[in-house]
């Protein structure tokens, strides 16, 4: 199964028209939202102070290290105890933190990691090194959700809810499994519909726990 089926050529027609397309879709989007993400620095700036941007190590294609920016959502020195996945009620998120990260506009200066392709519109979330060097040891062949590109969506984040345990992490990992299994183009735009509702829903973006 993992010799055959999750083997995805990155020169392939379907991977091309992923690519120019999310790129063309993610340039859009950067223009139409940046007074949003405008608005939403000022209010930042008033809450929490500077820095507005939050930069970030991720692993991208093949483990390749890419760096991720985000509109910060977390108090200044939030990870002075060490990294930890966010969880309910995190005191480390500050009020308005809270508010856009129900509506993902924090996740929209990623985008500009898709315009370089680094990254996806749709694929596997990228997670941290440093978790994911825990995780790899603890969820059998997990780096092969690295086989492609990860992506700001995924099959996993709209079916799954925002995930903050060892156990939440392998069974996204198994949506992660299905999706490299099952690409295609068709998957994708189902995807980027169901991201969609869910931002619309104000849904998935908070830990339940």
């Amino acid at each position: 199964f993992l010799d055959d089926a999750l083997l995805i050529s990155n020169s392939s027609i379907q991977m091309r028209v992923k690519d120019v397309f999310e790129r063309l879709i993610s340039l859009s989007l950067i223009l139409i939202f940046a007074p949003l993400i405008f608005i939403a620095s000022i209010f930042i700036f008033i809450e929490d102070g500077l820095p507005i941007f939050y930069f970030q190590n991720r692993n991208g294609l093949f483990n390749k290290i890419i760096k991720i920016t985000k509109l910060r959502t977390m108090k200044n020195n939030a990870e002075k105890d060490g990294i930890q996945w966010s969880k309910k009620n995190d005191i480390r998120i500050t009020k308005f933190g809270t508010f856009i990260r129900k509506i993902r506009v924090d996740e929209l200066p990623q985008l500009i990691s898709v315009i370089r392709g680094e990254m996806s519109l749709i694929g596997p979330r990228p997670e941290r090194p440093e978790i994911d060097l825990y995780l790899s040891k603890s969820i059998k062949n997990y780096n092969v959700r690295y086989n492609v590109k990860p992506g700001l969506s995924g099959w996993a984040q709209v079916n799954y809810p925002y995930g903050a345990s060892l156990q939440d992490a392998k069974n996204k990992f198994s949506y992660d499994i299905y999706y490299i299994k099952n690409f295609s183009n068709l998957l994708d735009i189902k995807i980027l519909f169901m991201t969609i509702k869910l931002v619309f829903n104000a849904k998935g973006a908070i830990a339940k726990k």
